[in-house]
């Protein structure tokens, strides 16, 4: 073949290559890989978003920007920042913060198995995990950067756009492809593999011990637990109690979203699992150890709490009125649900370390 003619070939192949999709703004070589996520055993279908589907390269992405510290206003904080592995991606602060060092007014949430749940946070303002990612970047007391300004921050770094590019077709980089990506990575975050996990799929056995405290968990005459937190995947119903733990509660909780009286002190039910790595507990992080939580549900609750929950049965004796050995037990019992090879998952590590 001639040169003339390998030339034309070439700007040929080049012009194709980079034409975009008219439809789609995408380029036509865009071929995301589908991320297979293997989920445990008795676990649902997860939900997926039709526009936010899991592929290798976005999850890849997320991982790289959940770790990046140019989303923040002086490149020091990362959403790890406040979100380490180690502790099931929560903070051991009771309040996280910021980057001005002010402190937040709720503790920070674990961020496991979060697509399962209809809402996010403590009080359920996201309805999405696309929309609780967006959302810390701006805030002035966490990460007070501009979107503006973070995605500029990330288009001046190739690695960047390349990245973008496999993962959604476009070296555009925007708010809303940054939280999608972060978002697909939220969602692997998944943990079963607990010894409770082990034990439902006939692996191991439980202890004397656990096991009364399995039976306590799920008796209406012992701790009484399992009314809010469900026996389920995820040891939550994803509803909004208020559990008497202040007759004047200074935060309204769910109030503040539904501006409904009837919502004062309520918060959303966490999730169990990993307790043992993910202290302190309850939204204001005000109980620094397990024991603390036992003891509360046992015999420190409020009971003239307003809009106290129904299934809080026992709030007119101060709780549950558990013994010692019984503590115990429960508390043996809640340790199964610690899953180390979840915070220890190096998919899940920063990815620059």
């Amino acid at each position: 073949m001639h040169t003339k003619g390998l030339s034309i070939l070439f700007f040929a192949l080049v012009f194709i290559s980079c034409n975009k999709d008219k439809n789609t703004g995408q380029g036509s070589g865009y071929r995301p890989t589908p991320y297979i996520l293997e989920l445990p055993a008795g676990f649902p279908n997860m939900p997926i978003p039709a526009d936010n589907p899991l592929t290798v390269e976005g999850v890849e992405l997320g991982r790289h920007l959940f770790y990046e510290k140019r989303l923040s206003g002086n490149n020091t904080l990362a959403c790890a920042g406040c979100h380490a592995p180690s502790l099931a991606f929560s903070d051991n602060r009771k309040f996280s913060k910021g980057i001005d060092g002010v402190e937040g007014d709720r503790h920070s949430m674990v961020l496991q198995n979060l697509a399962w749940s209809p809402t996010l946070l403590w009080d359920g303002r996201a309805n999405s995990i696309e929309e609780q990612v967006f959302e810390p970047v701006t805030n002035p007391i966490e990460m007070h950067e501009t979107w503006k300004n973070a995605v500029s921050k990330l288009t001046q770094d190739a690695k960047y756009q390349n990245m973008f590019y496999k993962a959604f077709g476009t070296t555009r980089i925007d708010s809303t492809l940054v939280s999608k990506a972060i978002a697909q990575f939220l969602r692997t975050l998944v943990s079963g593999n607990s010894k409770f996990d082990k034990w439902l799929r006939g692996e191991v056995t439980l202890t004397s011990s656990e096991l009364e405290g399995f039976n306590l968990f799920n008796a209406l005459d012992g701790a009484d637990c399992f009314h809010c937190h469900a026996v389920n995947a995820h040891f939550s119903d994803f509803s909004f109690h208020n559990n008497g733990l202040d007759e004047n509660p200074s935060d309204i909780g769910r109030a503040k979203v539904t501006n409904n009286s009837t919502d004062i002190g309520k918060f959303k039910v966490p999730s169990l699992r990993n307790l043992e790595f993910s202290a302190p507990y309850m939204h204001d992080g005000r109980f620094a150890t397990l024991d603390e939580v036992i003891d509360f549900y046992s015999e420190g609750v409020h009971h003239n709490s307003p809009n106290i929950s129904p299934l809080m049965e026992f709030s007119f004796q101060g709780g549950v009125a558990l013994n010692a050995t019984e503590k115990a037990a429960l508390k043996a019992f809640l340790l199964t649900l610690s899953d180390p090879d979840f915070i220890n998952n190096p998919k899940f590590q920063d990815p620059n370390n």
